[in-house]
C-alpha cells in the first residue's frame, strides 16, 4: 500500500503536521504536546487503517474487472450501501450486465449467420447441380434439337432462380442491417395493389384465376410504395401458386382512425394448421409447396411490412383457402 504515492504524500503530509505541531507544543506545555502526539498517533493509524481497506475493496474491484475482460459475466458485486465505492459498484455491475446482452446478441447473431449462409450454400446447390448437368448433356454433339430446347429453357429457368434469390437475400441483408431508408409518404392503397397486380396477372391469367377488388378509392397509409408493393406481390405470388385453375383471390382493404388493413384472400387448398406458425420464417417450406420454391418470399413480405410498423397476420383451413391479414398503423 505504501509503494502508493498518494498514499506516501498523504501519510508524509499527516506526519509532518503532527511533529510540527507536538514541537509548537512543547514549548508551551508538555502535557499538551504529549497529548497531541497521542491524538495524532491515533488519527494516523485511524486514516492508515481506513485507507488500507479501501485499498483492499479497490483490488476487489479491479480483480473483477480483469474478470470481465477475461469472458467471466457471472460475478455479482452489487451494493445497496451508500457511499461512492457501493454507486462504483453498481455502476460495474450494470456494465456487466450490458456486456453479457451484447455477447449474448453477438452470439445469437453468429449463429444466424452460420444458419444463413447454411441455407444460401444449400439454396444454390441444387440448381447448380442441375446447370452442370444439363451443361454437360448440351456438349454432346448428337444430342436432338428438342432435348437441347427443353435443357437450353431449364438452364435458363435455374439461372432466373439463383438471380431471384440472391436479389431477396440481399434485400434481407439490408433490411436486417438497418440500411433500409423506408420512405413515409402518403401511399393510396388502391395505386399499391394496380402495382402489385402486375407482375401475377400472367400467372393469374394462364390459370384461369380472377381477382376481385372491394374498397374506397380514399384509403390510404403513409409508407414505401415501392418496398410495400414488393411485400405484397409475395403475398399474391402465393396466393396464386397455392389456388387451383379457376379460382379466386379477394382483396379487401378499409380504413380506421388506429390503422389501415389491406386482406387479400384465396379459395385455395389452404395451409394445413401445424404449419401456420412457421409460415413467415426464412427458408421454410410447406409439404404443399412447389418444388421451384425456396421459401423466403412470405418471409421477405413479413420483415417490409414489419419494418414500416405493421403487422400480419395468417388464417388458413384446408381446403377452403388462406387469408393474409397485414395493417399498417397510425
Amino acid at each position: 500500500m505504501l509503494r502508493n504515492r498518494e498514499i506516501l504524500m498523504l501519510l508524509l503530509t499527516m506526519c509532518s503536521i503532527s511533529i510540527v505541531a507536538v514541537i509548537v507544543l512543547v514549548m508551551v506545555s508538555l502535557a499538551a504536546a504529549v497529548l497531541t502526539l497521542i491524538t495524532s498517533a491515533l488519527l494516523i493509524g485511524c486514516s492508515l487503517v481506513f485507507t488500507r481497506w479501501r485499498y483492499r475493496e479497490l483490488e476487489k474491484l479491479s480483480g473483477y474487472l480483469r474478470q470481465i475482460s477475461g469472458g467471466d459475466y457471472s460475478l455479482d458485486v452489487r451494493d445497496n450501501q451508500e457511499g461512492e465505492l457501493s454507486i462504483l459498484k453498481n455502476d460495474i455491475y450494470k456494465v456487466t450486465l450490458m456486456l453479457s446482452e451484447q455477447k449474448s446478441l453477438l452470439q445469437h447473431d453468429k449463429v444466424q449467420l452460420t444458419n444463413a449462409i447454411s441455407d444460401i450454400s444449400h439454396q444454390l446447390k441444387t440448381p447448380l447441380t442441375s446447370m452442370t448437368v444439363m451443361a454437360d448433356l448440351l456438349s454432346e454433339p448428337e444430342l436432338p434439337i428438342e432435348k437441347r430446347t427443353e435443357f437450353t429453357r431449364n438452364i435458363r429457368i435455374q439461372l432466373e432462380r439463383i438471380g431471384w434469390l440472391v436479389s431477396s437475400l440481399l434485400k434481407f441483408s439490408k433490411i436486417d442491417a438497418g440500411t433500409v431508408q423506408f420512405k413515409q409518404d402518403r401511399i393510396s392503397v388502391k395505386k399499391l395493389l394496380q402495382k402489385a397486380l402486375e407482375p401475377v396477372l400472367i400467372p393469374m391469367d394462364i390459370k384461369e384465376q380472377t381477382v376481385s377488388i372491394k374498397g374506397e378509392d380514399t384509403v390510404s397509409f403513409l409508407g414505401d410504395l415501392n418496398w410495400t408493393a414488393e411485400a405484397v406481390i409475395n403475398i399474391l405470388k402465393n396466393s396464386v401458386e397455392h389456388t387451383h385453375e379457376g379460382g379466386e383471390i379477394f382483396i379487401s382493404f378499409s380504413e380506421n382512425t388506429l390503422f389501415t388493413e389491406v386482406i387479400i384472400a384465396d379459395n385455395g387448398k389452404g395451409i394445413p394448421k401445424e404449419e401456420l406458425p412457421y409460415v413467415f420464417k426464412r427458408f421454410y417450406k410447406g409439404k404443399n409447396a412447389s418444388e421451384d420454391s425456396i421459401g423466403i418470399g412470405l418471409a421477405l413480405a413479413h420483415s417490409i411490412i414489419t419494418s414500416q410498423n405493421g403487422d400480419i397476420e395468417v388464417k388458413s383451413e384446408r381446403g377452403t383457402g388462406t387469408q393474409f391479414r397485414i395493417k399498417f398503423y397510425k
